[in-house]
């Protein structure tokens, strides 16, 4: 015992102060505060139904209504069934939000560098200047909590593959295991699948040591091990992973049939259109922000104060103080490429320092694989930019067409570059290499970026021009004098920050000088290496998420408040959905937060809505607003939101007259434009084995619903004759069950999105009911898993400490 607490207690101190640095930083959660995200708000109108079914049935719905004319919930924070490794996660983030991820970033860091045998002090070190790197940061800032979530387990994932390559393999692939495990189940595939390129350059590198070494025998040996923990960790997720591979397909990320667009021409058949993808393609010089933050501006939304320029114009132009200075705090000073950027990607210039001194002190596989991963998600981050690669990589490599904002990949930078910045200083400390070595590295590191720094503030008018894109709008609307006044904001703060970032050069130098000169020992040095680095990477990430940015968690609980429409609507109490006007309805969630929209936020929306709104709901065409059961519209009035009723929705369900085929999608779309929905339905018969039809629709006919859940609907009705009857609710093939009077039933798609289904003459009832078998049989599946996860564990604890006995 006392040799477990021995050797144990140096780690639960370092957990200790994770937990310190994680509240301290964002400290208002003290006071009971919670950090306003944006991305968060939208999430919770989206998933406001999801929560009120579950807390009112006790049970998960797997569906809902509040979005979209409906969609599964599996992207919606969806609890599946002994889902065991998310409770675990749940229990891991036990600090307040967005504490929560900032102590998951540390620990997983500071894993990784145990299992690169990294002395736990340095360990520490490195696991803050991981965590705290600005990007990282920012993304807690904006609410970015899956993309977060899925970077802290990087360093579990890549911590396990170290040891497996290192001859630990049953160790090394249960941590693995367990990492691959959390980071599926982060649920944010893009960051995954960055990751997963960055392990492919682990195993290439390796594999290239091996040859090298000509120990290819237990290179192979340690590779194929990993096949049974990615399999392993895979069924531990498999429900999450079948569920949204299943609804992908027919999400704007898979393909709906349709190959026009609204304007005749084609449309890509798959994945996401490149202009799509590179949108926020990464400027090759703005790649400089890694070590100047504000080397191109800063963000789109900077606040500059009375010292500025801009504000000096605007006292100039016959603004109030008062007036001058408000206007000052939200200016585009960015001037890159990209279309808009909340903070630049700031590694640090302490951090970059390590890292340049690190490639004159390591060698071996570690630093290669660390250097190409970097180099790799930096010419990718370029996108546009560099398109010959980027569109080899959009043709060829499987997957990455269908993820957007191609400069995200850089957080591979931001994983691998402290990484060795950290061994750099491990090896600097380390006796084995001579002093010589140790003071080139020192000039060298220190001539190339103290170089660096004084070139551009020499140079800086002649390299640059400090202009934007954006900057003929302001031309236009305050005139050349403010657009003098802005580029020379934004030369002042290009100055001041590269001023800023070689005092950091020069810090790390001196600390370093100090240290080969034996002026300062050894504690005393990673103490000062430490401090630089945080003063540098706080001071920058606290001018973009601070105290100002935290509310009352009451604000984040009901982000959305009741205007005077949505009162009126709600007094409705029948079911029908909403459109509204006054906002743009495919990238907010205001309305599904209070009612069933026809609009919402989401990454991945159903396909065929959004296809809908392209051709005819952004023009307001009445007739498929009808079809959406749209009874409430809400539009502006003079700066006010006001209510109005369509008294020409077509309800719950209704019965048509005739049926129409056509060939495929683009028909079907096609035939909507003149298509009178409240008579006669099309469906496309390359999908479903139908023929044309005709209907007697007596005076008496009716059907209606009768009882409603959000994955469970009852209609009853009544016909003399055979019947075709259509519902207002999204065709989705996945998981819906229909029955007649408890009989299993058949249903299709017609009218592009819809449901529909022939009905016998007579009084019957027609219920359909969302019980999805990728749910069912994935948590048979995960609950075998899990318990296979924990024998192994056992079994190998077991041994090792029988072992240890002996």
């Amino acid at each position: 015992m006392k040799s477990i607490f021995k050797n144990s207690w140096k780690h639960l101190l370092v957990l200790l102060l994770f937990i310190i640095a994680s509240l301290a930083f964002f400290y208002p959660v003290l006071k009971g505060k919670t950090i306003y995200q944006s991305d968060i708000v939208q999430y919770t109108g989206m998933a406001k139904a999801q929560n009120e079914f579950r807390a009112n049935e006790g049970e998960e719905p797997y569906w809902t209504n509040s979005a979209f004319g409906g969609m599964p919930t599996y992207q919606l924070g969806a609890n599946y069934p002994y889902n065991f490794i998310k409770e675990i996660d749940r229990k891991l983030r036990f600090l307040p939000r967005p504490a929560d991820y900032l102590f998951l970033y540390f620990v997983g860091m500071y894993i990784l560098f145990l299992c690169l045998k990294v002395n736990y002090k340095l360990a520490f070190l490195g696991a803050l200047a991981f965590g705290f790197s600005t990007y990282l940061i920012i993304i807690l800032g904006v609410g970015h909590n899956a993309k977060a979530h899925a970077i802290a387990y990087f360093p579990l994932v890549i911590g396990g593959m170290v040891l497996v390559y290192r001859q630990k393999l049953f160790w090394g692939n249960v941590l693995f295991c367990v990492g691959l495990a959390f980071e599926l189940m982060s649920n944010h595939f893009q960051m995954t699948y960055y990751l997963m390129l960055l392990s492919l350059v682990v195993v290439v590198v390796n594999a290239v040591h091996a040859y090298k070494a000509k120990t290819l025998k237990p290179y192979l040996r340690a590779s194929l091990s990993f096949i049974p923990a990615i399999v392993l960790a895979v069924l531990l997720n498999i429900t999450n992973l079948l569920a949204t591979q299943e609804y992908a397909a027919y999400s704007t990320r898979g393909d709906t049939g349709l190959t026009i667009e609204p304007s005749g021409t084609e449309k890509v058949k798959s994945g996401l259109d490149y202009d799509y993808i590179t949108e926020y393609s990464y400027g090759v010089l703005e790649t400089f922000n890694l070590f100047i933050p504000r080397f191109m501006g800063g963000s789109s939304s900077e606040s500059l104060g009375k010292d500025s320029e801009v504000y000096k114009e605007i006292i100039q132009m016959g603004a109030s103080p008062v007036q001058a200075l408000e206007f000052s705090k939200n200016l585009p000073t960015y001037w890159g490429d990209q279309t808009f950027i909340g903070a630049p990607a700031y590694i640090g210039a302490s951090v970059i320092f390590l890292f340049v001194l690190a490639l004159f002190l390591t060698k071996g596989r570690t630093k290669w694989w660390l250097v190409a991963g970097s180099i790799l998600a930096l010419l990718l981050s370029w996108g546009d930019n560099f398109s010959l690669l980027t569109k080899f990589f959009v043709d060829y490599i499987p997957f990455y067409d269908k993820f957007r904002a191609v400069s995200s990949i850089q957080v591979i930078i931001e994983f691998c570059l402290p990484i060795l910045g950290i061994l750099g200083i491990s090896k600097l400390v380390d006796s084995e290499i001579s002093s010589q070595e140790k003071w080139n590295a020192l000039k060298k590191t220190t001539i190339i970026l103290g170089g660096l720094s004084v070139l551009f503030l020499l140079l800086k008018s002649a390299l640059f021009d400090f202009s934007s894109s954006n900057d003929a709008m302001f031309l236009k609307q305050y005139g050349a004098k403010f657009v003098r006044a802005l580029k020379e904001d934004r030369k002042s703060m290009f100055m001041a920050d590269t001023t800023r970032s070689l005092i950091f050069v020069l810090l790390l130098a001196g600390a370093v000088y100090l240290y080969l000169k034996e002026k300062v020992k050894k504690p005393v040095f990673i103490g000062l290496i430490g401090v630089f680095i945080l003063i540098d990477l706080i001071g920058v990430n606290t001018r973009y998420v601070n105290e100002d940015d935290f509310v009352a968690a009451s604000v984040m609980e009901r982000p959305f408040q009741a205007n005077q429409a949505d009162l009126e609507i709600q007094e409705d109490n029948s079911h029908f959905r909403v459109y509204d006007l006054t906002s743009n309805p495919l990238n907010s969630a205001r309305a599904s937060y209070f009612h069933k929209s026809i609009g919402g936020y989401h990454a991945a929306k159903p396909g065929r809505i959004q296809e809908l709104f392209d051709f005819y709901i952004y023009e307001g065409k009445q007739s498929i607003l009808n079809m959406l059961n749209v009874k409430y519209f809400i539009f502006d009035n003079e700066g006010q939101p006001v209510a109005q009723e369509n008294p020409d929705h077509l309800g719950n369900a209704w019965f048509v007259n005739e049926l129409i085929s056509v060939e495929n999608a683009n028909a079907a779309i096609l035939a909507l434009d003149t298509l009178n929905p409240n008579t006669t339905a099309v469906f496309e018969n390359n999908q479903f084995d139908l023929s044309d039809q005709t209907y007697d629709v007596n005076f008496s006919d009716h059907i209606e619903l009768k009882s409603y859940k959000e994955n469970k609907l009852v209609y009853s009705y009544e016909a003399e004759s055979e019947s075709l009857a259509l519902f207002s609710e999204l065709y989705y093939p996945k998981g819906w069950k229909v029955t007649i009077d408890g009989e299993d039933a058949t249903h299709f798609r017609a009218n592009y999105v819809l449901r529909a289904m022939e009905l016998p003459a007579g009084s019957h009832q027609v219920t359909f009911s969302f019980q999805p078998d990728v749910v069912s049989y994935g948590g048979k599946i995960t609950l075998a898993s899990f318990i296979i996860l924990l024998l192994i564990i056992l079994g190998g604890l077991g041994y090792t400490i029988k072992r240890k006995q002996t």
